[in-house]
């Protein structure tokens, strides 16, 4: 019975979390595109954010244990 009440738990957490820190990333992402003007300087930007994306995504879902 344990087992099954921390699965639940643990579902509940994973989905919260993952909740948070997809609205935490659009909100960095409207405020950026407000703040960078520029076709160039939104690439040099947007290409910085998938190179941190692309290392720290498999990082974050590996502590959450997805």
């Amino acid at each position: 019975m344990a087992a099954v009440f921390a699965e639940l738990l643990f579902g509940l957490v994973r989905s919260l979390v993952g909740d948070w820190l997809r609205q935490a990333a659009m909100a960095v992402c409207a405020w950026l595109d407000t703040r960078i003007h520029g076709r160039a300087a939104r690439f040099v930007v947007g290409g910085l954010l998938g190179l941190a994306a692309y290392i720290l995504i498999p990082v974050i879902a590996g502590l959450l244990g997805f």
